[in-house]
């Protein structure tokens, strides 16, 4: 039980604050969405969106259970993985769950015909980049020693190479 509250105040803290709580302000500050036309065609148009949006939230709740399974550890910096995970997406991108979180970012500002949302997802990205660079990759460097330098060396930070690393 200790264990799901964990995973719980985690996920409500960082991704559900990011995903759910900042794009519903930023929906009710700003002109957000644009005007639709036929509903039959307003659906068609946020369709991409919503497949995005679905897309990013399976891929993030794959992160998730693998961080509880493999890494022994949630997403939290304050409640980090105790073994390196580098099975599933990770194999393919060393941020699989940040991504899953852009793609539904993105996924919002296509369904809600937003600006403000689309500028959110932006500057999502250039805050995780820079914490991944400056904090997040020297910790992992000095938990995981060479074997997260391996990994770092074959996996890809953002683009998703096509063959998944096997290890060495």
């Amino acid at each position: 039980m200790l264990t799901i509250l964990r995973h719980l105040l985690s996920i409500l803290l960082l991704p559900f604050t990011v995903v759910v709580v900042v794009p519903w302000w930023l929906l009710g500050t700003a002109d957000a969405s644009a005007g639709s036309g036929t509903p039959a065609l307003a659906w068609l148009s946020r369709a991409p969106g919503a497949v995005l949006f679905a897309a990013g939230f399976a891929l993030f709740a794959w992160c998730v259970a693998l961080f509880a399974r493999v890494g022994r550890g949630t997403l939290a910096p304050w409640d980090p993985t105790r073994r390196l995970v580098a099975v599933g997406p990770y194999r393919h991108v060393r941020n699989p769950m940040i991504s899953g979180v852009l793609l539904m970012l993105v996924g919002e500002a296509l369904l809600w015909r937003s600006g403000a949302l689309a500028l959110w997802a932006g500057a999502f990205l250039l805050t995780n980049h820079t914490y991944f660079v400056v904090a997040e990759e020297p910790g992992l460097e000095r938990r995981f020693g060479d074997s997260y330098r391996a990994y770092r060396a074959h996996v890809p930070r953002w683009i998703p190479r096509l063959s998944p690393w096997a290890g060495e």
